[in-house]
């Protein structure tokens, strides 16, 4: 049986990780590339902060190669923009579904379907209403390996950023943290595992500050958080 082509949309952390592990057990898709945004001005993964050149590693780990979608301002149209290109030129090689990591956040599975629509193709998603307890779980007993790269200060202070994943952490998170950070309470780099031929090799470097101020609810904690900034630690190829 012929298996649907498809682009994956890689962050560089453990939800991705545990997703593709998800897809290529499953084999009902055929992964051509891993699709990821770059903050072009500083040479990093949007969000993560990680540098470009883990990334690549990465990807190479994994044996599946990679798309970039470089990004300047920040802005949604301008990533909506840059994203459209990129897929179109994907669907162009019969590449028909697009798979993602996100776990249960109703208006993003909304805007990114409603963004592949537009060009004609399909988002999956194969952690869909998982148990995030049970999911941090199961990754964690498959072997892989992972740890902060940025924390939200709303939720987790500058000592929850370059942290491990493993049992204690998940048991020391604060109650109004969901374990697996869907609420964006924290991001990961995931660096070893089951996906991956070898492990990728770098070491922990200085940990930044960057202000930015918002307001958050989620079901997990009604009440309003208040974010300052976010926490990131550099991660430096070894």
């Amino acid at each position: 049986m012929v298996k649907p082509l498809a682009i994956f949309c890689w962050s560089g952390g453990k939800d991705s990780a545990f997703a593709l592990y998800k897809v290529q057990l499953e084999q009902q898709f055929d992964v051509k590339y891993l699709l990821t945004t770059i903050n072009d001005q500083y040479k990093r993964i949007s969000m993560h902060g990680v540098r470009e050149e883990l990334l690549d590693q990465q990807a190479q780990a994994i044996g599946i190669p990679l798309l970039k979608v470089r990004v300047y301002e920040g802005s949604n149209s301008e990533y909506e923009q840059q994203m459209a290109q990129v897929l179109v030129q994907a669907k162009s090689e019969g590449i028909s579904h697009v798979i993602f990591g996100d776990i249960f956040l109703e208006d993003l599975r909304a805007y990114r379907e409603q963004n592949l629509k537009q060009v004609e193709l399909t988002a999956v998603f194969p952690l869909w209403k998982m148990d995030t307890a049970q999911l941090i779980q199961d990754f964690m007993a498959l072997g892989f390996q992972t740890l902060t790269c940025c924390t939200n200060d709303g939720y987790l202070d500058q000592s929850w950023v370059g942290k491990e994943i493993n049992t204690q952490f998940v048991a020391d998170l604060p109650a109004n943290v969901d374990l697996c950070g869907e609420h964006g309470e924290y991001h990961t780099f995931c660096y070893a595992g089951p996906i991956f031929q070898q492990p990728v090799a770098f070491t922990l470097g200085e940990k930044v500050y960057k202000p930015l101020q918002m307001t958050t609810t989620n079901e997990v904690c009604p009440s309003s958080v208040q974010t300052r900034g976010f926490w990131f630690c550099d991660l430096i190829p070894l």
